[in-house]
């Protein structure tokens, strides 16, 4: 149940933790802790967070000294800490500072890390804002002819996420550009078998015409597909 002037939350991890942590010893150890004892405060900080409590008021702390860290645990916790951050106000509309980690995401899926990459699309699989999907599709969709099968699997699950909830309004050509391009060439077992669930969802007729002119190959394809 909602409550008047509250705006619904969703939650994809839970985890129970019956430790009470000071905000601000969080808040020193991102601002002068070691990579360690950042990797300790950001998992403090998302434990809190799965627990009810509001860490709203470190972003700016994380902005400053957590998003420009390479340590890839760390752009992990980060990403778990931004997933269950309240990005919208009592009315709904976007907080202005949520486009500041626009930016952020933008390089992790230009990042030449393909773990990264790899995260960071799975990571957009659970976002439903259009203000932070919409200037970041260009870079998801580059991703689908990455060279690394995790990366490409990664932007295939993307993609169907992103047009589940948006349709033709962020990708008006997503179902021509996957059968066309991405399912034509792709030799990943797992990206094709997300490919071809974005197309039952999105184009069933498109489908039923793909698996008809595979006919002669379905007996070889392995039982993932």
């Amino acid at each position: 149940m909602v409550l008047a002037g509250q705006t619904e939350t969703y939650c994809t991890v839970l985890v129970s933790y019956d430790k009470e942590f000071n905000a601000n010893q969080i808040k020193d150890a991102l601002e002068s802790g070691s990579e360690k004892e950042k990797r300790e405060a950001m998992k403090k900080c998302v434990y809190m967070m799965l627990n009810g409590e509001n860490m709203s008021q470190l972003f700016m702390t994380i902005v400053r000294y957590v998003l420009p860290s390479e340590d890839h645990t760390i752009q992990k916790l980060l990403l778990l800490y931004l997933e269950q951050l309240q990005k919208k106000d009592h009315q709904g509309k976007l907080l202005p500072e949520m486009i500041l980690i626009c930016q952020n995401l933008r390089n992790n899926l230009q990042h030449p890390n393909e773990f990264l990459r790899g995260v960071t699309l799975r990571f957009l699989c659970r976002i439903k804002e259009i203000e932070i999907l919409e200037p970041l599709i260009p870079s998801v969709l580059s991703n689908l002819e990455h060279r690394h099968s995790f990366v490409r699997r990664s932007a295939a699950m993307c993609v169907k996420a992103i047009y589940d909830l948006f349709g033709d309004q962020l990708l008006p050509d997503a179902s021509e550009m996957i059968l066309e391009n991405f399912l034509a060439s792709e030799q990943d077992v797992s990206a094709r078998r997300n490919a071809l669930l974005m197309l039952c969802t999105t184009a069933p007729e498109m489908a039923v015409q793909y698996l008809l002119s595979q006919l002669d190959q379905l007996p070889a394809w392995p039982d993932i597909l």
